[in-house]
């Protein structure tokens, strides 16, 4: 079956978060932060979905269509957690594929009583739905292909990496004046105090008249 990506159709509104939230987005590695960086997150969730080849080429085909829409906005944070979501429909339906019950790790009995070692497990040589995930994996492998190869993928991820470096640079330099100007206050403060201390040892200590008796 074909897995040729979708032409991009109309989604549902997206507003994007305030800038500083935004450029706090990390690319990061494979699919790290796709189910914590929010809104993004709970905007494509529900859409991702490989129990069977069917059900994910619809899911894939939903996700990619999320990714064109933020490319239209010119949203990189949105194109990568669409790309990211698709990756980790890939992997994870390779995982079940791979390992019955998609657990690829066991806990044993570790030795002299050092509690539970993890433990990878064996691949499977069959079991079944091994062949739906090995399929529903390949289709969201073909559209993952597509988004890192897509040209305004790669084009935003560059103006973005820029942009936020240009902004966590002003942040710092915002940073260092409020140190800098709280280091100054603390020095005037302290400057007045001495001041009035010195003042204090500069008053005349009024001598007592002696009374004639």
């Amino acid at each position: 079956m074909s897995t040729s990506p979708p032409k991009a159709t109309a989604m549902p509104t997206f507003t994007r978060p305030p800038k500083p939230h935004y450029l706090s987005y990390r690319i990061a590695r494979g699919e790290q932060g796709v189910l914590t960086y929010e809104p993004y997150k709970s905007h494509l969730l529900p859409h991702w979905r490989f129990r069977t080849p069917q059900i994910a080429r619809t899911s894939a085909e939903t996700l990619y269509q999320h990714f064109l829409s933020f490319y239209e906005q010119e949203d990189f944070v949105g194109m990568d957690m669409a790309r990211k979501f698709i990756q980790m429909g890939m992997t994870r339906a390779k995982r079940y594929a791979n390992y019955e019950g998609g657990r690829k790790y066991k806990y044993t009995a570790g030795e002299e009583g050092r509690g539970d070692v993890k433990v990878e497990r064996e691949k499977s040589e069959g079991h079944v739905g091994k062949e739906g995930k090995e399929e529903a994996s390949g289709v969201f492998r073909g559209y993952w292909e597509t988004c890192r190869e897509h040209e305004g993928y790669q084009r935003l991820k560059k103006d973005f990496l820029k942009e936020q470096k240009e902004w966590e640079g002003l942040e710092k330099r915002k940073v260092k004046i409020e140190e800098d100007n709280e280091e100054v206050k603390i020095e005037d403060e302290n400057a007045d105090e001495v001041k009035i201390k010195e003042e204090e040892v500069k008053q005349p200590v009024k001598k007592k008249r002696k009374t004639k008796s």
